[in-house]
């Protein structure tokens, strides 16, 4: 659970930007898994799960495909978020992790408009 201010802080942003932090998210979560860093991926894939819980409602309803793209990533986060702690010992999960992440990010780079920006 994070504090209601780091939640609201989150909201008074742009979308775009909300997508750009969970895209970052997503990323640092590639790497470290790459690199083996672990402990630090339970926290991101929790924030990232809460950065999707908080935003995803604002893409109602113009938005709605992208919303349940949103909810279903969400979902993944959550299975690896509970199986963490064993698969970080298996390095074809580990990379699973990492390919996933990384294609989460550049997805969500896509909504947000971010990456198309000159």
């Amino acid at each position: 659970m994070f504090p209601s201010h780091r939640r609201e802080r989150y909201l008074n942003q742009n979308l775009a930007t909300r997508f750009g932090s969970l895209a970052a998210d997503l990323a640092r979560i590639h790497s470290f898994a790459e690199l083996a860093i672990d402990d630090a991926i339970p926290g991101l894939l929790d924030e990232s799960r809460a950065f999707i819980e908080w935003g995803a409602p604002d893409l109602l309803p113009r938005r709605l495909d992208d919303a349940v793209r949103l909810v279903a990533m969400q979902r993944d986060l959550t299975h690896w978020f509970w199986i963490w702690n064993e698969a970080k010992e298996d390095p074809t999960q580990r990379a699973k992790l990492a390919e996933q992440a990384q294609a989460w990010s550049d997805e969500i780079l896509e909504m947000s408009g971010l990456g198309n920006q000159e």
